[in-house]
């Protein structure tokens, strides 16, 4: 039996924590939402749960770097770096929807090599450490084997985006549309809980045109192993593109079909 990773248990348990305390203000009136200067919201919850985050990193590991969506970045000293968004998926928060979720990554000069997606609001929850498989928890059950799905073809797929109209914004509205025609099922469950359906075999495709490396982190690690792909749309295996593809890998290279017409420019 391979050894415990004491950044893969403290990454677990602060994200169920983070996530926890942003139920205080989940489907209540007692909070503001704020505008950031990229027009997206932001509540005291993302910053209390981030804190909670930093604090609990720093007390356990005070020689890593932090890179977080709402403090910015802590330089460090030991070569891991955590990557936080404390509240993925504001717009589902703010509205009352549980569809947003917690997420940390863990970097490494090798690369993203630890992945966390909590959805508090459902108590949903896949996690991976790199070559040690990716796991399911849902309602404090035993962790199950996280698998994606098995369906060879597009046409016969669930896709799913965060949002539509950010196709438009990376001027690539056509990739939607294309995405669209060929999927079988089209649907907006997004942000990290579409990441998390796709990890876990429910859906087949998870198409983001534009992302922040906090949005992507934890992503690659948990789809990776789970069987699955993810890359940016040239089909590089990279948290740093500012876009996503998330796939069971069989229907990867329609995707990028469809995708790597439309690079991304600067």
């Amino acid at each position: 039996m391979s050894e415990p990773n004491p950044r893969l248990d403290l990454a677990k348990a602060i994200a169920v924590e983070a996530g926890r305390h942003t139920l205080r203000y989940f489907q209540q009136e007692n909070f503001v939402v704020e505008r950031k200067s990229d027009d997206s919201p932001v509540t005291v919850a993302d910053r209390e749960a981030e804190q909670i985050l930093r604090d609990r990193i720093s007390a356990n590991f005070p020689e890593d770097a932090i890179l977080g969506e709402e403090f910015g970045a802590v330089d460090g000293k030991s070569g891991f770096r955590w990557i936080l968004d404390p509240i993925d998926g504001t717009k589902s928060f703010i509205s009352g929807v549980p569809l947003y979720g917690t997420l940390i990554g863990v970097e490494s000069e090798k690369g993203c090599q630890i992945g966390v997606i909590y959805i508090p609001g459902l108590d949903e929850c896949v996690y991976a450490e790199k070559g040690r498989g990716a796991w399911y928890v849902k309602d404090n059950e035993k962790p199950v084997r996280a698998k994606v799905s098995s369906r060879e073809r597009l046409s016969d797929s669930v896709f799913v985006t965060s949002q539509v109209d950010s196709f438009q914004q990376r001027g690539a509205g056509e990739v939607y549309r294309q995405l669209e025609d060929a999927a079988y099922v089209t649907r907006t469950w997004g942000d990290c809980y579409g990441y998390l359906l796709c990890a876990t075999g429910r859906i087949d495709v998870m198409v983001d045109p534009i992302m922040n490396v906090w949005d992507a982190a934890a992503l690659l690690p948990i789809m990776e192993e789970a069987g699955g792909t993810f890359t940016d749309w040239q089909g590089q295996p990279t948290i740093h593109s500012g876009e996503g593809i998330a796939t069971n890998g069989r229907t990867l290279d329609e995707v990028l079909a469809i995708t790597r017409r439309f690079p991304k420019t600067a």
